[in-house]
């Protein structure tokens, strides 16, 4: 409900945006007028002008339109004429929209009869909403790469995996601080894989948060969180504003960023969606970073061909092995 609420507190946001622009517009229209009476003759003028020219381009009369289109064009000059000798900018009188791609509206109509779509400035302020509602901005301040501790991660040699987790780290950092520096260079994706508390999401928030300072879009969910936007978009639509928009925007920002995969509740309806977004965004060319608690194997009894095909794949595997870092914390066990 509150990523509900936080859509509807967004376009109330555009729309005090909208109204502001207006007041200045008007405001600035009066003091003009008053400066300059003949300017706001010319501007009622041409407003009678236009609605004539509508009026009788719905009756079909074309040669009186032309006629009153003449008149216009010549008003129209002459206000520009007006507007210059006074040394008045004609875009002084306009809008000043903080968008000019959606006037502050949050959507581009193209043309009449194709559905409007979502502007970029919208998709942009709601994921910056959605990241204060999951507390996601005072998480990056002290998980990002700068704060990355390697001494958490011990130095014994592992039996079944041939070298450290601090030795394994090290390389799985390195990946990610290559992720992020030829990010929208080079296409790739990202699947940490491993037990609970060896540094996935750690790992995840520093990737989000270096592209995100870089002046990307960033999406972060957790998996579970995502199906249940799924299931709300397919089974209430009388409810369903917010998924929709979330639902676009999984397809659309530059990084998607899935934690927890293997940790929902999955259903026929989630396991296609998911597949479907994580296919879309394969052919849209846009990079994925998931974590999971799964093995590649685990991943295989859980979720169909054709999605672990895109894993395997498309993606670059790092593991995570090792002790729980999270109890290291708690407790400060932590070797130089």
């Amino acid at each position: 409900m509150k990523y509900k609420n936080a859509y509807r507190e967004v376009m109330r946001e555009f729309d005090a945006v909208r109204m502001r622009a207006d007041e200045v517009r008007e405001a600035r229209r009066g003091e003009i007028y008053t400066k300059v009476p003949q300017l706001a003759t010319l501007d009622k003028s041409l407003s009678e002008l236009g609605l004539s020219v509508a009026k009788l381009a719905l009756a079909g009369d074309v040669s009186a339109v032309d006629n009153l289109r003449q008149k216009s064009d010549a008003l129209k000059q002459e206000r520009l004429s007006l507007l210059a000798k006074k040394g008045i900018s004609e875009n002084y009188l306009l809008p000043a929209f903080l968008c000019k791609n959606c006037a502050d509206t949050g959507y581009i109509q193209v043309s009449p009869g194709i559905p409007a779509t979502a502007c970029a400035c919208l998709k942009q302020r709601l994921i910056e909403e959605y990241y204060s509602l999951s507390n996601m901005r005072e998480v990056l301040q002290y998980e990002n790469f700068d704060t990355f501790d390697i001494r958490l991660f011990g130095t014994e040699i592992s039996t079944d995996e041939g070298l450290s987790p601090r030795t394994n780290i090290e390389a799985n950092y390195k990946h990610a601080m290559n992720f992020v520096k030829t990010f929208g260079d080079t296409f790739s994706n990202l699947l940490l894989y491993g037990e609970t508390g060896l540094g996935k999401t750690f790992l995840s928030h520093c990737i989000a948060k270096d592209l995100l300072d870089a002046g990307n879009t960033v999406l972060y969910l957790t998996v579970p969180r995502l199906c249940k936007f799924i299931e709300n978009s397919r089974f209430n639509r009388d409810a369903s504003v917010l998924p929709d928009e979330m639902l676009e925007m999984a397809d659309e920002a530059d990084l998607l960023v899935l934690d927890d995969l293997g940790a929902e509740v999955s259903t026929v309806v989630t396991s296609s969606a998911l597949f479907d977004i994580i296919n879309q965004r394969l052919l849209m060319r846009k990079s994925t970073v998931i974590s999971t608690n799964l093995s590649p194997n685990g991943l295989a009894a859980q979720y169909s061909e054709r999605m672990v095909s895109r894993f395997l794949g498309n993606y670059q595997l790092l593991k995570f092995f090792g002790e729980d870092i999270r109890v290291k914390k708690k407790y400060g066990s932590v070797r130089k």
